[in-house]
């Protein structure tokens, strides 16, 4: 027999199969089981009788056997020839036969080596996992009772040392019992292990918040299929489930805070994202004036005042019991920058900072209790707090961190960005989820560093936002205003903080022999650097406007203007901010200016009552005359300015008295989906209404707008409205003159006989004056035709319109000149004066002040 034997540790591996023989002390074969048979393929009348040694492979090593059992060897492994030749390694152990002096001979079981390693390995294994302690392993009988377990299984507070004979609902809370037992009862109906699945497990003496286990099962069953019970095993996975969570929650409030660019509904943003992941209630608090966009200042104490921005979750009450936050959706509030100033309350469990500064956890041994001196957490304006500027000594795990909403258990940590404290947060939650752990202290610790960064982002932009929207503002006109050829108001709304102001404008501007020039246009991009582009192509366009360009020609020099600032853009702040650190980011977000931009220009005469409109790449005017008839006006687009190369065309066409203009900006008509026609419909049909018509402008300006969603604006939005007014035909006239300077004594007598008939008589010595300079200067240097024209409206307006192109050029005379005091005398003497061109020359005018 081999030595190489099999370590002897109880029953062998192989005494399940049956294959067993008996040899007599010579050696033979005596017995021969059926199994052993089937083993080696020989039955038992073929072997019995015979010598052990033919069953060998090697009959040679039978010597070597038998002084092994002869040295007291009972266990080995030998290679047996089967009936059919081939070789089978076995393994085997014999068992003496009592004899009267010595054994008779002796049993001998055997089984094939491979099979009785895999039992020997099945068998370790076993017995590794009832020794190992990182695992809980429990066999049930089949009415689930504990058979055996590991020292392992379930070592929480409340558990029996000895479980063999219990059921599960001896010592865990009934329903977590019977939703485990429910789910072994399934495996062994059907005999479909149990996989991974994860239950929450209290027991009954520590019923607070238990542990996560994950379950997999198994059924056990004999050869012949009858159900035995089955083996579980239990992992505790509350660790790994928590971190998990946690970091789910980091990820989740990342995504969701700092997608505004509102200081407060990033503030709801961080508080929704903490509830219910890390309590039950969140507060969000930020230093007075963040909200407005402006940095925390401290007082003269080094401390910051802190005002509620926000509240997601329940409160609880001193019953334990929980009420709802007031909010817009139930389920979380907020509080707006404006509550009354009250500071933080100093009594027991108060929201005023600690005397050391610190922030950190706090855990009382209490119930939920409403805290005393800091008011209501919903209530709003009625909690504010003092905190150090500098966030407090700490931010990790502290034992006295103010309590949040009458909770016993809180948490709270400092929002820090760029070496500001612009507030703090904090959560609390009921005594049964168990205490704030130091993972936890990290992930709000995490979470707060974040926001932190958001919050200061989107302070930055409000400032900015603020800033763009109150320059924007100053440099418009105002939104009302009444002219000899129309009334006008004006509506202009920011876009939303998403996008920042953009830089539309409008404009009013006063022309020459009473006539009225309108102005809407709109600068590609938003921000400041749009305002800024917005006030140059203003300034630009009323400086083109006093030359009494036509508003074709005006277009073709202001998209001359927006050609050169694309060529030569500029970066903001280069002289004054060189070597200057950019600590916000200013310069970056507003390296290039914009310089794209659409705009309508249209010049209305009261007296032809004639509207002329040139358009650069922008939305056609649209008229409502008296009656309601809504029209858009004809007008070639053009390209937008800066494109350059391309020409722009004036459309002209006849306005009715009292008939309404409209113009406006893309954001007025421009859907979500970009589509301006269902816009354009909607003006139409408000523009139709006499009624509406009839009243005042600035009720139609509002209506048209808040007609269309204002909150959250991707666009700015303008309109600008203009009812027409003519100039009666008794309140002009005119007369042709000859070119023959006879001609300007009748015409200065038909002047002084038109102004007596206007009961104007005191311009009439001035009015001679004017126009005697004004024709003789047409006669002499320009020749005839010369035509005479006087407007009252609102002021006296002289006119002189000859055939020349010849600008008239205003200088001081010298002593000894005979000549070169005529315009000279005419400015003096008049309110002012200009000149504009045509095409059948020019026309030199002049005003003057009517008598009060």
């Amino acid at each position: 027999m081999s030595d190489a034997l099999l370590p002897d540790d109880g029953l062998p591996p192989f005494t399940e199969d049956g294959a067993a023989a008996l040899i007599d002390s010579r050696g033979r074969i005596d017995g021969w089981t059926p199994e052993a048979g089937a083993l080696l393929g020989r039955s038992a009348a073929a072997v019995v009788g015979t010598s052990a040694r033919s069953l060998l492979a090697e009959p040679a090593a039978w010597p070597g056997l038998v002084a092994a059992y002869a040295r007291g060897a009972r266990r080995g492994d030998a290679v047996l020839r089967t009936g059919q030749g081939a070789e089978l390694p076995v393994v085997f152990q014999a068992f003496d036969l009592a004899g009267d002096r010595e054994p008779a001979g002796c049993l001998v079981l055997a089984t094939p080596a491979a099979r009785a390693v895999r039992r020997h390995q099945d068998r370790a294994f076993v017995r590794e996992l009832f020794l190992q302690d990182r695992v809980g392993l429990a066999v049930f009988d089949a009415g689930l009772r504990l058979l055996r377990t590991n020292t392992h299984l379930l070592p929480y507070t409340g558990v029996p040392a000895d479980l063999r004979g219990r059921r599960l609902g001896d010592f865990l809370w009934p329903g977590d019992a019977d939703a485990i037992e429910e789910k072994l009862r399934q495996v062994l109906r059907t005999g479909t292990p149990l996989m991974g699945v994860e239950e929450v497990l209290r027991t009954l003496d520590d019923p607070r918040g238990g542990v996560i286990i994950s379950i997999s099962a198994f059924r056990l069953q004999s050869p012949d299929g009858q159900v035995l019970g089955l083996t579980a095993l239990f992992t505790d996975v509350t660790e790994l489930r928590r971190s998990t969570e946690r970091l789910a929650l980091l990820h989740r409030a990342t995504a969701s805070v700092g997608r505004s660019l509102s200081v407060t509904d990033t503030g709801r943003e961080l508080a929704a994202a903490l509830v219910p992941g890390l309590g039950d209630l969140a507060v969000v608090e930020l230093a007075d004036g963040v909200v407005y966009g402006e940095e925390p200042v401290p007082d003269r104490e080094g401390r910051l005042l802190l005002r509620r921005t926000a509240v997601a979750g329940r409160l609880a009450d001193a019953s334990g019991d929980d009420g709802e936050v007031p909010g817009d959706d139930g389920e979380s509030g907020t509080e707006g920058p404006d509550g009354p100033e009250a500071r933080g309350g100093g009594g027991e469990g108060g929201i005023g900072a600690r005397s050391d500064g610190g922030i950190g956890a706090r855990s009382d041994g209490g119930g939920p209790r409403t805290p005393a001196g800091a008011g209501n957490p919903a209530d709003p304006g009625a909690v504010l707090a003092v905190v150090p500027a500098d966030g407090g000594a700490g931010t990790g795990p502290a034992v006295d961190a103010p309590a949040v909403g009458g909770y016993p258990l809180t948490m709270t940590a400092p929002l820090r960005a760029r070496g500001m404290v612009l507030g703090r947060v904090s959560v609390g939650r009921h005594a049964d989820r168990g205490p704030y752990q130091a993972p936890d202290q990290d992930l709000l610790r995490e979470i707060a560093g974040r926001a932190g960064l958001a919050l200061d982002n989107a302070r930055r932009f409000t400032r900015e936002h603020r800033a763009a929207v109150g320059l924007q503002r100053s440099m418009l006109p105002p939104t009302q205003s009444e002219t000899p050829a129309a009334s006008t108001s004006a509506v202009y709304l920011p876009a939303g903080t998403a996008t920042g102001v953009g830089g539309d404008w409008f404009d009013v501007i006063p022309l020459s022999s009473a006539r009225v020039a309108l102005v809407v246009g709109d600068v590609v991009g938003h921000g400041l650097a749009a305002t800024a582009t917005m006030g140059r192509l203003r300034t630009a366009v009323r400086t083109l406007a006093d030359l009494d360009l036509e508003p074709d020609e005006l277009m073709a020099h202001l998209d001359d203007l927006v050609s050169q600032l694309a060529a030569y853009p500029e970066e903001p702040g280069d002289a004054a901010d060189e070597g200057e650190p950019d600590d916000d980011g200013w310069r970056d977000r507003h390296a290039t200016s914009p310089t794209g931009a659409t705009c309508v220009y249209a010049i209305y005469d009261p007296i032809s009552r004639r509207c002329a409109v040139a358009s650069a790449g922008h939305p056609p005017p649209v008229v409502a005359d008296p009656a309601g008839k809504v029209t858009y006006l004809p007008v070639d687009p053009g390209p937008p300015l800066g494109v350059g190369g391309l020409p722009f065309e004036t459309t002209e066409v006849d306005l009715a008295p009292g008939s309404v203009l409209a113009l406006y900006t893309d954001g007025l008509i421009e859907g979500r989906d970009g589509d301006m026609d269902v816009g354009m419909a909607e003006l139409a049909a408000r523009l139709a209404r006499p009624a509406a018509l009839a009243g005042p402008l600035r009720e139609l300006g509002r209506e048209i707008v808040t007609g269309r969603p204002v909150v959250g604006l991707a666009d700015d939005v303008t309109l600008l409205l203009a009812r027409t007014r003519t100039v009666p035909p008794e309140d002009a006239a005119a007369w042709p003159v000859e070119a023959d300077p006879a001609a300007v004594g009748r015409v200065r007598e038909a002047a002084a006989a038109q102004l007596r008939a206007w009961d104007l008589d005191e311009l009439v010595f001035t009015t001679e004056l004017v126009l005697s300079e004004l024709v003789t200067n047409a006669i002499r240097y320009a020749g005839g035709p010369v035509e005479v024209r006087l407007i009252r409206a609102g002021r006296l307006v002289c006119e002189v319109s000859d055939p020349s192109a010849t600008h008239p050029r205003m200088r001081r005379a010298q002593l000894t000149d005979e000549g070169g005091r005529g315009l000279y005398l005419v400015a003096q003497l008049t309110t002012r004066w200009g000149s504009r061109y045509s095409r059948r020359g020019k026309t030199i005018w002049a005003e003057q002040e009517l008598p009060r």
